[in-house]
């Protein structure tokens, strides 16, 4: 008899891929939509020198509330959606690497590894140039500057007002970097997401596999897959946050070298900066993460083929 504690893993050739695809899109933009805020602050966080205008993650987000709204909380979200199609190229390319690895390897753990370096760097390539725009976005504030360019006008953010700032922060992105502008800090993203993605998958399996030998064997398996995620979330974003750090400076501020850039923040801030916006980072995604696992889980299930769905115990 089938032990239902071990956990089955829902493979690209299982799915029903038109299923896949609708219902990921959905999915994924409602979550966007949740934890948006929470991606702005990190950002500023990291951004801003030193405490100048924020004290951590709780501060900064009431001080945004007062001063700018909840769309303050939200500027630079609709240019941020466009990474919808980063998202599926991202599990797509991580579905099928993984089928191509499973004939040279049956380890989840080099499956999990490899699939998901591969989709980081496909994902990110598509990424980028929509980060750096919605990142010069989220700079924008009443008072102070904190990024390199500034809006003209109007910060109210509503309506056409900002599609106009979107326009606007594209125009000088051209006028001062060029085309190549708009993959500014391409290889800090690479540095930072593909060592996140490829650590946070097999971290996730592990966490998955031990707490279901942990559990009652009665106990369904999306409970700890759910526990899993937000744990094998924190490790990777402690483990990535100083290059995370780095590659928002690199983008934000326009500089041209990692090297130098990690230079400066530590003659700065000392080793305690690269440790900005962790816990946001950490913050945010907790409940992304419960609800991407519990999703995406849940989504595999859903796209399941009508012919394997009662082999599967859940």
């Amino acid at each position: 008899m089938e032990d239902k504690r071990n956990i089955q893993i829902i493979e690209w050739e299982h799915l029903d891929k038109k299923k896949f695809y609708v219902f990921g899109v959905a999915m994924t933009m409602m979550i966007r939509v949740s934890v948006y805020p929470f991606t702005l602050i990190r950002t500023r966080l990291q951004v801003q020198k030193g405490r100048s205008l924020y004290h951590g993650t709780f501060d900064a987000f009431v001080k945004i509330l007062r001063a700018e709204g909840v769309t303050g909380l939200y500027r630079g979200f609709l240019v941020n959606t466009f990474t919808l199609i980063s998202g599926q190229c991202y599990v797509t390319t991580y579905e099928l690497t993984r089928k191509f690895v499973s004939d040279y390897s049956q380890s989840n753990t080099v499956k999990s590894l490899v699939a998901g370096g591969s989709a980081s760097l496909v994902a990110q390539s598509i990424t980028v140039p929509i980060d750096v725009v919605s990142q010069h976005l989220m700079m924008q504030r009443k008072g102070e500057k904190m990024g390199r360019f500034q809006v003209r006008g109007n910060l109210e953010g509503q309506g056409l007002i900002a599609f106009g700032q979107t326009k606007d922060i594209i125009r000088q992105i051209l006028r001062a970097d060029g085309l190549r502008g708009f993959y500014r800090g391409y290889v800090a993203s690479l540095l930072t997401y593909i060592p996140n993605s490829a650590v946070w998958w097999p971290f996730y399996h592990f966490y998955a596999e031990q707490l279901s030998h942990l559990c009652p064997q009665e106990c369904p398996h999306i409970v700890f897959q759910a526990i899993s995620g937000p744990l094998a979330a924190a490790t990777a974003s402690i483990l990535t946050n100083p290059m995370d750090v780095i590659r928002t400076r690199v983008q934000v501020e326009g500089k041209s070298s990692i090297i130098l850039t990690f230079r400066q923040l530590m003659a700065e801030e000392g080793p305690w900066g690269l440790m900005k916006g962790l816990s946001a980072r950490i913050i945010s995604a907790t409940p992304s993460t419960i609800v991407i696992v519990v999703g995406y889980e849940s989504l595999k299930k859903l796209s399941l083929r009508p012919e394997l769905v009662d082999s599967r115990h859940w």
